[in-house]
């Protein structure tokens, strides 16, 4: 009976979600229906293939496996660089033992800037140990590209989606490409088809890249969470695909469908002059990620810090905080940032099918993530799992693990505008017109996929 709630459950959310896409449609009457049937169809079928049929479940799980395989070797490489740090569970002992009673187990940025053993030990570990795994996995991102492996796997995804949503071979491309390189570079296999791209084009190659992650990243959230969630990172990256071509098309769809040219064709360009020359491009640019990834959690957790602060005293003021505390059961301090984005995004996460204790806190990290980026996200979700005075459903954290698993977040919009516009300067203009539609396409697009796990769950 609670499995067959689940799927209740989660199938009212992808219609509540499909139905904000269309109030929020551009030109309803347009909509392609049958390519919105067929993108559903194609996340579901393709989720419970991965996940419940064993013989595709062990293919998916060799390949997940073989990515943290690659993660050892990163570790080899940064031991030599930096030295031995303290091995083990890095987010094991996050509670302060100096904190008040009924305050030590909560997850806002306050705790976690206490001065405590269990706080050094995570500085260390993710400046030294998880950020190193960025950089070789953006170099070896460019070791498969320019030996054309990428291109050929990008290709038969491309071909699939082609096929069971009709979409331009420009689309198709880049939506396959997002699944496996950052939204910076997918825009590249497609480099020849963006001055003559449609804006419903445009639209869906911004959403694809919003609803999905990169290599790097997949590798940093897979050191975070552990090494049990890679098969779970690949399928959401995988699955949320065609999630963000449906949430597109119904809010920006083809007007002349017939017009678009739907071959798919590869580029043959490859990153670099020779193989050495596309490790060095792919290192640097997994260093500019890296240090782009420190440098923003630095910044933002202080901020995210000193807007607490104000938020608590003005909780002391009007005598709220103990009220918050005792009705949350310590998992929030009082009035914070953590607490406010619980209460916008508890009914998101209830429509994605979490159980009702933990809707608040997993309402936080979908909120974080929206509104910062992912990263806070999977921050907060690996400090809770790893905390021994909070309780989370299993299903909780596999929906939060999907819903997560994407870039679409306000940084995104300025990322994509300079990185698109640098190479097809002549559609600086539409990015800049779609940039908060396609935030919001990519949005849905992770909820959509975290639905869709709560109904497999």
């Amino acid at each position: 009976m609670e499995f067959i709630l689940g799927i209740l459950r989660g199938g009212l959310g992808i219609v509540v979600l499909l139905g904000i896409c269309y109030l929020l449609s551009n030109n309803r009457k347009a909509i392609d229906w049958r390519l919105v049937a067929g993108g559903i169809g194609l996340q579901i079928a393709l989720a419970i293939l991965i996940l419940k049929v064993p013989f595709i479940y062990g293919g998916f799980k060799a390949v997940a496996d073989g990515f943290v395989a690659l993660l050892n070797f990163t570790e080899a490489g940064a031991t030599f660089v930096f030295g031995s740090w303290p091995d083990g569970a890095w987010l094991i002992e996050n509670i302060d033992p100096t904190a008040p009673p009924g305050t030590e187990g909560t997850i806002s940025e306050t705790s976690l800037n206490e001065k405590s053993v269990s706080i050094q030990k995570l500085g260390f570990m993710f400046a030294f140990k998880v950020l190193p795994t960025i950089v070789f996995f953006a170099a070896f991102s460019a070791i498969l590209y320019y030996l054309g492996i990428l291109q050929k796997i990008i290709f038969v995804f491309a071909k699939l989606m082609s096929k069971v949503m009709r979409l331009s071979g420009a689309e198709s491309l880049a939506a396959a490409a997002n699944v496996f390189i950052g939204q910076t570079e997918a825009p590249l296999v497609v480099k020849p088809y963006l001055d003559k791209m449609t804006r419903s084009e445009i639209m869906c190659l911004m959403t694809g890249g919003m609803a999905t992650i990169a290599g790097g990243v997949f590798a940093l959230f897979v050191t975070m969470l552990g090494d049990e969630y890679a098969i779970h990172f690949l399928t959401a990256s995988i699955i949320s695909a065609p999630a963000a071509i449906v949430a597109a098309k119904i809010m920006f769809p083809e007007e002349n469908p017939d017009a678009v040219n739907t071959d798919v064709n590869i580029p043959k360009d490859r990153i670099g002059n020779n193989l050495l020359d596309a490790i060095s491009l792919g290192t640097t640019d997994g260093i500019k990620l890296a240090v782009n990834v420190g440098a923003m959690l630095l910044v933002f957790i202080a901020l995210v810090s000193l807007v607490n602060a104000v938020f608590m005293w003005f909780g002391g003021v009007i005598g709220i905080n103990d009220d918050i505390l005792a009705a949350t059961g310590g998992r929030f301090q009082g009035l914070n940032l953590e607490y406010i984005l619980g209460l916008i995004f508890a009914p998101i996460a209830w429509l994605l099918g979490v159980p009702s204790d933990d809707i608040m806190l997993i309402g936080q990290m979908l909120g974080k993530k929206t509104v910062i980026n992912e990263v806070f996200g999977y921050v907060d979700l690996t400090t809770v799992i790893n905390n021994p005075n909070i309780t989370l459903h299993p299903k909780s954290i596999l929906i939060a693990t999907y819903a997560l698993c994407g870039f679409s977040n306000f940084s995104s919009i300025g990322i994509q505008i300079g990185g698109i516009s640098a190479i097809a300067p002549k559609q600086r203009q539409t990015l800049t017109e779609l940039g908060l539609k396609a935030l919001i396409g990519g949005t849905i697009a992770c909820f959509l996929t975290g639905a869709v796990a709560g109904m497999l769950a």
